[in-house]
């Protein structure tokens, strides 16, 4: 009588499974990468903010608290120092635009930076009356900068 000898190997049942888990790893990475890009231009982009409002602080002790008067020329003298490059990741040039009315819009065609004089942040938005409905001082600003993966972001030189 002869011995049957088990042949070694994987079932195609085996492989089917191994291939699905796979399948279902790389559709999760896939999903969730796009999500970690938009969090991490995000980031920058609340970075750069930071950045901005440090260097008016910096113009205002340099210029007895005054604010600038030309935003570009601020940004070329205190913001791009070194040779520095203040761009949005996605490679475009920060528009700095003033604006005065209350509340503002965003043109999501360019990565713009809102500067409201006369103003601070409560929450996502600025505002020209404190808590106490007293106004704010002409000495201070609020920079807004709309966020790619929702709302915005809102930040004074208080």
């Amino acid at each position: 009588m002869k011995k049957q000898q088990k042949e070694k190997g994987f079932t195609i049942i085996e492989v089917v499974l191994v291939l699905a888990i796979a399948a279902l790893i790389f559709l999760m990475v896939f999903i969730a990468l796009p999500a970690l890009q938009r969090s991490q231009r995000d980031t920058q982009r609340k970075n750069d903010l930071s950045r901005m409002t440090s260097a008016i602080t910096s113009y205002q002790s340099n210029n007895r608290g005054d604010l600038p008067g030309n935003w570009s020329t601020f940004v070329d003298n205190y913001v791009t120092t070194g040779g520095d490059k203040f761009v949005d990741p996605s490679g475009k040039p920060y528009d700095v635009t003033t604006v005065k009315a209350l509340p503002t819009q965003f043109d999501d065609s360019n990565p713009i930076i809102l500067v409201t004089t006369g103003a601070i942040c409560q929450g996502e938005s600025p505002i020209k009356t404190d808590s106490n409905g007293n106004t704010v001082g002409a000495r201070k600003v609020a920079i807004q900068m709309k966020l790619e993966g929702s709302g915005t972001v809102c930040q004074d030189n208080n």
